[in-house]
């Protein structure tokens, strides 16, 4: 039956091989938008005949639609940020592969222009930490300073130029929950700066950084998003500043996604901006109609390949750790337990960092104590890259009601894997991502990119990979990252959709094709579900909608 005119859809989408990700009703033919909403999904028949005169009909010519991706894990102002404003390279860079970087950016520069670039891997730290390397990054900057990002986005690579400006020298101590790196043979210093230590060069260069930047970084950072279908997402460490740029972008109409925000409870070590109580007191200023600041943040432990993250077992013996080293929390337990209370108390969850299976183990003990006094979970929690889990903490994830936050997108061999090989042997190092055991024991399980420290966020590369193991650039030919962890496409399709806009607390705006929901969706070149696994990254998104309206045609 027709519905009144001024019931018409304004847009309806015909033809079309529609994954709703709704369970109840899983495909559809076609579906209609009104004011930015989903109004009816149905058969092509019943939606054409809500059309009015001025409807516009989209001839989908049976390709495949899908719910726009909900990234639940990124850093919006370095993503945009290292595309703007950062010589970018691949994990697998040589030192002189990245001087040649750093030199042809340093040709092109104002006189005392810093110079940034990223990704250098977090298995190249020993290669990078020598006196050798620094003169040959000295030589490349032609006297700029330099500050390089490791993959990890924990550590840093600078110059000699960067360190006087900092005020390190060879007679500097280590700051606290950091360190600088030394050449092992003389002990000097090579510009390899270890978690707080990454904090002191991004300080002094944070002065040549402003705040139009910022926006202009993250209103980059949306329009990448939009580029790879993603129509929501939740940035995973927002201090003040990323916050000012968020209304900055939304009050211009830039901001083309729903964006949930985490607030720090401690500054981190590698970053800085307001943080703790002072944000705290401001969170309400921010709140917005696509601005949801409803998270707080917390990093627990470092990384792997760094030896800061904390580990039941201990890391292989290197003669630069004492023997038995396992790495440590950065928070003690009663105080997590606070940290836990009070986000609760403040309606807001916590997504907290834990690389190590030590550090989840804590997580998991203070979110049961918190349970004990508080009663069933009314916000969900986080843990952010729920990759070295110990098989008995698996159930507790869905038990305590913890969202298991995979990412960044490497659930797949890698350089940065190769890194953790190192310093953790080649058999624990590869009991990594458990996500099968995960669905299995009923944990929500939600997807994100982790982007910039995965290059880009590009949720096909990630969703392969969580069906197939391998590595999708057909790096590592041959080889499966325990393949037993592997999960169904469609099981990934909802990891990427669905389960992370719930985790994020937008589940009742988006992740799935559902009348009443926003009209965020994605038009596919290809049907995910017609081709073999290790083609689903060559996948490219040809429109992204958002609340109804294009924001990215290829």
């Amino acid at each position: 039956m027709a519905v009144a005119k001024a019931e018409t859809p304004d847009r309806i989408l015909v033809n079309g091989r529609i994954f709703t990700a709704n369970p109840d009703k899983p495909w559809v033919e076609a579906l209609a938008i009104r004011k930015g909403r989903l109004q009816a999904l149905g058969s092509n028949d019943s939606i054409r005949a809500l059309a009015g005169p001025e409807t516009e009909t989209v001839d989908l010519e049976g390709r495949m639609a899908m719910p726009g991706f909900v990234d639940v894990h990124n850093h919006v102002l370095m993503g945009g940020t290292a595309e703007l404003f950062e010589r970018r390279f691949p994990g697998s860079a040589s030192v002189d592969d990245i001087c040649a970087e750093v030199r042809a950016a340093a040709e092109k520069a104002e006189p005392g222009q810093w110079i940034f670039g990223s990704q250098w891997g977090a298995d190249r730290i020993a290669e990078l930490n020598t006196v050798a390397s620094l003169a040959k990054l000295d030589a490349a900057s032609l006297g700029h300073p330099v500050l390089l990002r490791d993959e990890t986005a924990h550590n840093r690579w600078v110059n000699s130029e960067a360190l006087r400006l900092c005020g390190l020298s060879d007679d500097s101590v280590d700051p606290p929950e950091g360190a600088l790196g030394r050449d092992p043979a003389n002990g000097r210093l090579t510009g390899i700066l270890i978690e707080s230590a990454a904090g002191i060069a991004e300080r002094v260069a944070n002065q040549y950084f402003t705040s139009a930047m910022a926006e202009a970084a993250v209103a980059q950072a949306v329009k990448t998003l939009n580029s790879y279908g993603i129509t929501a997402f939740q940035d995973a460490a927002t201090v003040l500043s990323i916050l000012e740029a968020l209304r900055a972008v939304e009050d211009k109409g830039e901001l083309t996604a729903w964006a949930v925000a985490s607030l720090p409870l401690i500054e981190p070590s590698f970053m800085f901006g307001v943080s703790g109580d002072a944000l705290l007191a401001r969170r309400d200023e921010f709140v917005s109609r696509l601005v949801r600041p409803n998270f707080t943040k917390i990093f627990l432990d470092g990384v792997p390949g760094a030896r800061t993250a904390a580990f039941h077992e201990p890391y292989v013996d290197d003669p630069a750790f004492e023997r038995g080293h396992r790495g440590h929390t950065l928070v003690s337990t009663p105080d997590l337990v606070r940290y836990i209370d009070l986000s609760e108390k403040m309606g807001m969850g916590l997504k907290i960092h834990c690389t190590g299976d030590a550090s989840v183990s804590q997580m998991l003990d203070a979110v049961e104590a918190v349970r004990h006094f508080n009663g069933p979970p009314k916000v969900l929690h986080h843990i952010a890259h729920a990759s070295y889990v110990r098989d008995e903490d698996i159930p507790r994830f869905a038990k305590l009601g913890v969202v298991a936050d995979l990412c960044p997108m490497i659930w797949f061999p890698t350089t940065f894997l190769d890194g953790h090989r190192q310093v953790m042997g080649k058999e624990r190092a590869d009991r990594f991502w458990p996500n099968r055991a995960f669905l299995d024991a009923g944990t929500l399980v939600a997807g994100g990119s982790d982007w910039p420290v995965s290059p880009f966020p590009a949720p096909f590369s990630g969703i392969e990979g969580l069906v197939t193991r391998e590595n999708p650039e057909g790096a590592f030919p041959g080889e499966k990252l325990w393949g037993e962890q592997a999960i169904t496409l469609e099981e990934a399709l909802s990891v990427y959709t669905i389960n992370s806009a719930r985790a994020a607390g937008l589940g009742d705006e988006t992740g799935s094709l559902e009348p009443g929901k926003s009209a965020d969706l994605i038009v596919l070149d290809q049907n995910l579900f017609d081709i073999p696994a290790n083609r689903i990254s060559h996948t490219q998104v040809l429109t992204t909608y958002f609340e109804g309206r294009p924001v990215f045609e290829r």
